[in-house]
């Protein structure tokens, strides 16, 4: 029989030595691991926008004059609220104040020119009827008569032209007043001044024919803001007016708005190929936060398509590929797959797999974090 060398023995026995050591004087330490318990809550299933949306204002007029000159009276300043009609901006508007003086002493000039040529014109129709009485007596030869005749037809048409140059005169007066009224801008609505680019004394440069003057006034009313938001197309048939949303904006850090899906858009935005979207419109329904929200500012939406109460639920981090979980029991992570039902980015409703209570991981950080593993939750959970 062949005997085993002496050093070969003391070998294994180091070896066994340090493997008793290993595992049972000094165990490996457990993995920590981010945990959450399995609840009961509500889960909702919501689509987000695929990119930023923006606080706008459906009630929103960027303001010029429609003729140039220098601006005289700026009554309201930047931020200031406005009445409907209020006077914005006023020009110098003496040349257009002269014009319409002129018109008007046209008109009266007209008016007298047009009383002058009917009083003849009646003048005449007088004298031909005396002329035909005159003509039935014998008194008055036919040529004559031919005369008062085309004096009165002469005299009518004289009448018709001054009546005609008087009612041309009164238009040009309604024209004249209507370039008076290209000197001052008013308000179409109720709002707030949002920016003013202009000063008084200042000259804004009329536009060539066609194309308008870039605007010198920014007005929004506030009581008209919205969201609007896009979202991918594939979730367009999903979603519909009157669906509840939530909306948080970036000024509001923390707070999340109630609101109300107001409008679907009826095409698909093909700017970007391969990022088709629909736009959706959000109205807020706290009336008196959405005046202090600024349009321009970012902001997302969530539409809640359906809604549960009091189910089973787990983070929805916590499920890796195949519907599968670790759960931390006696000190080991245990892997189990679950039965899903409805879901969001950041619950999941589970119908089977784990119980409520069960200690879900929630981060795989670590290569050792692993099902058999021993592991131990992070303080504080």
């Amino acid at each position: 029989m062949r005997h085993v060398p002496r050093w070969l023995v003391v070998v294994l026995v180091i070896a066994a030595a340090a493997a008793v050591l290993r595992f049972v004087v000094f165990p490996p330490q457990p993995v920590a691991v981010e945990v959450a318990r399995v609840s009961r809550g509500a889960v909702e299933e919501t689509i987000t926008n695929t990119r930023a949306g923006t606080v706008k204002a459906r009630l929103r007029a960027k303001l010029s004059p429609q003729t140039g000159g220098r601006v005289t009276e700026l009554p309201y300043r930047k931020g200031a609220s406005v009445p409907s009609g209020a006077l914005l901006l006023k020009l110098d508007d003496s040349v257009q104040r002269a014009q319409v003086r002129l018109a008007e002493e046209q008109v009266r000039a007209a008016e007298s020119q047009a009383a002058e040529a009917c009083l003849a014109a009646g003048l005449a129709e007088k004298e031909l009827r005396r002329g035909k009485a005159l003509a039935a007596d014998g008194i008055t030869s036919e040529q004559d008569l031919d005369t008062l005749e085309t004096a009165r037809d002469r005299s009518r048409a004289g009448c018709r032209a001054a009546l005609a140059a008087r009612d041309q005169a009164r238009a040009q007066v309604e024209v004249a007043r209507a370039e008076l009224g290209l000197t001052v801008v008013r308000a179409p609505f109720a709002g707030v001044i949002a920016d003013c680019s202009t000063e008084v004394g200042e000259w804004i440069t009329p536009s060539p024919p066609g194309v308008p003057i870039p605007a010198v006034l920014d007005l929004i009313d506030p009581g008209s803001v919205y969201v609007s938001a896009p979202i991918d197309e594939v979730d367009s048939e999903r979603v519909k007016p009157g669906q509840e949303v939530r909306v948080t904006v970036d000024s509001l850090a923390g707070r999340k708005l109630a609101g109300r899906l107001a409008r679907v858009a009826p095409y698909v935005l093909d700017i970007q190929e391969q990022n088709r979207t629909v736009e959706i419109e959000v109205d807020l329904l706290d009336a008196a936060v959405a005046a202090t929200l600024l349009p321009g500012t970012s902001a997302d939406v969530e539409v809640i398509l359906a809604h549960h109460d009091d189910v089973p639920r787990l983070p929805t981090a916590a499920i890796a590929e195949g519907d599968k979980v670790l759960v931390l029991e006696d000190g080991r992570l245990v892997e189990r797959k679950i039965s899903e039902g409805m879901r969001n980015w950041q619950y999941t409703e589970v119908t089977g797999g784990v119980a409520v209570g069960d200690l879900v991981v929630t981060l795989r950080d670590s290569p050792a974090i692993k099902p058999g593993a021993r592991a131990r939750a992070r303080a504080g959970k």
